[in-house]
């Protein structure tokens, strides 16, 4: 099998997954909207989660970022047995560190809260500190979850990174239909650290299915480990300042009026299922090829794989992009409208569905850039570019806040992000020098024109439909679902008769699979 049909199969593997894992993630969002609507509860709830967020992201993030290519450097010198022993030894310094993380989080609680959820006050305020030491645990298990996801990502071994999601969303969903009952919000946070749990015993068969068997290796002057430790600073500050740009827009968010937060919350999980399905399995399969293409000479390996790699990305969030704008009010409404989850909830959900859509492209390809540069061992541009994005960012909030309300605050984070990935491509060409941006400009265009075409027939087929068939839950689903079926119908036949390489690429894949079977 080739390099790219292995990565092919990959891709189609995690995408599979993923997309089952959304729908539960999303049926997991949908019951916490039904049980507990969209107000002062899970404004607290959230706001304690990103505070816990804010830790995690940071470890999960910078293990995930350096390992993989340091590791392939171990493998290429000391084998096996030696990178066995790295994993084993970067384990427990990371558990060690995260725990050392959670004193010092447990300490600060008070102050994370004030600075995040500046609007809350009295026993709100007080709430959100309970939740956010009761989540705290999660940090463990993150880092424990990282670790494992690095070391088998470095051994091609995809298919645990696809299924992770599921037994994080059963156990939440297990404990909404079941018991959310009997419990409040606290019963909720302690299920976040369960679910998290979860995800790090999933990866057990597959370990051992690898070699890997634990032991008690630490050595902090591993020159390796001194290796991933310079890396990290950067990964770690870009890291915080992604989740300081959430931050930042809930705690603005929370001087609004009451539903502000979660209708940011509930928009943006609504925004990542593209992100999560489509370019999570794409970033996941191609970092450890930029990590191997990164030693070719000139980067000519390099160049290709991140060309191809927009491209794909591209051709995918662009309809997407389109879509949702679209489809903003029946998406939000089938997904979340029933129980405590009103009209004026989806109203306040479809403005920031649709305006953080906008940045959709941006942010899916921003993070497939960073993987380049990550590649080449470059973990400071990134980080400068995200500190250039939290500033925008900022600026653009105070602006925008102003008329917009909170569906400003989802316009300023995909408008500092379209500008902070120019400013990245822009980088990368000074670094590896051109490497082919002009036909991914043309792709674009091609992929702008089929989605008008797409979006058009999807605007009026959806209005014909939903006109035909009425009101009603399975009524709208079916308008929905047909309208987008036959969009993507649409856009297909169009990305074929405009010949774009990456779809005849595709379609030769999958017709030499069908002449072998």
């Amino acid at each position: 099998m080739s390099k790219s049909e292995k990565a092919a199969k990959s891709v189609a593997i995690i995408i599979y997954f993923s997309f089952v894992s959304k729908f539960l993630g999303y049926a997991r969002e949908s019951l916490i909207a039904n049980k507990y609507g969209s107000g002062y509860i899970t404004d607290t709830f959230f706001i304690s989660l990103s505070a816990i967020a804010l830790f995690t992201t940071m470890i999960t993030k910078a293990i995930n970022t350096t390992m993989i290519p340091v590791l392939a450097d171990i493998e290429t010198k000391k084998g096996k047995e030696g990178k066995l022993n790295h994993t084993n030894n970067l384990l427990n310094i990371i558990s060690l560190i995260s725990i050392l993380l959670m004193i010092v989080a447990w300490i600060l609680s008070p102050v994370v809260i004030k600075i995040i959820g500046s609007g809350f006050e009295g026993e709100q305020f007080k709430l959100a500190v309970l939740l956010m030491r009761i989540g705290l645990p999660t940090m463990f298990f993150a880092s424990m979850e990282g670790t494992f996801r690095g070391y088998l990502q470095s051994e091609s071994m995809f298919f645990e990174s696809a299924i992770s999601a599921f037994p994080y969303n059963l156990i939440y969903i297990f404990f909404l239909l079941f018991l959310s009952s009997k419990f409040d919000i606290r019963g909720l946070m302690i299920v976040s650290v369960i679910a998290v749990l979860g995800k790090v015993l999933i990866q057990y068969p597959s370990l051992r299915k690898s070699g890997f068997k634990y032991k008690f290796e630490l050595n902090f002057t591993d020159k390796y480990v001194r290796k991933m430790i310079s890396l990290m600073p950067p990964v770690l500050i870009s890291a915080t300042i992604e989740d300081i740009n959430n931050i930042v827009d809930k705690s603005m968010a929370s001087n609004l009026v009451e539903g502000s937060v979660s209708a940011l919350q509930y928009g943006k999980r609504l925004d990542s299922i593209i992100r999560g399905t489509f370019i999570s399995a794409i970033n996941t399969v191609i970092y450890p090829m930029f990590s191997k293409d990164a030693s070719s000479e000139g980067y000519k390996e390099l160049k290709k794989t991140i060309i191809h790699g927009m491209n794909i990305v591209m051709l995918i969030t662009i309809p997407a992009t389109i879509g949702v704008i679209i489809l903003a009010h029946p998406i939000v409404k089938i997904a979340f409208e029933r129980g405590k989850f009103d009209s004026t909830a989806t109203y306040m959900t479809m403005g920031a569905l649709m305006f953080y859509s906008v940045g959709l492209v941006a942010s899916s390809m921003k993070s497939m850039v960073n993987r380049a540069y990550y590649s080449l061992q470059d973990t400071k541009t990134p980080m400068n570019n995200s500190i250039i994005a939290l500033g925008l960012n900022i600026v653009l909030n105070l602006i925008l806040i102003k008329y917009m309300e909170h569906a400003g605050l989802a316009l300023a984070t995909s408008l500092s992000t379209i500008i902070t990935l120019i400013y990245l491509l822009y980088k990368l060409r000074i670094k590896i020098g051109p490497f082919g941006l002009l036909s991914s400009v043309k792709t674009g265009l091609k992929s702008l024109t089929a989605s008008i075409i797409m979006g058009i027939v999807v605007y009026f087929l959806y209005d014909i439909i939903s006109i035909r068939l009425g009101i009603g839950t399975l009524y709208e689903l079916t308008s929905l679902l047909v309208s987008v079926g036959a969009g993507a119908l649409a856009y297909g036949i169009l990305i074929y008769i405009f010949k774009i390489e990456e779809v005849n690429w595709a379609i030769k894949l999958i017709k030499d699979k069908i002449r072998r079977q």
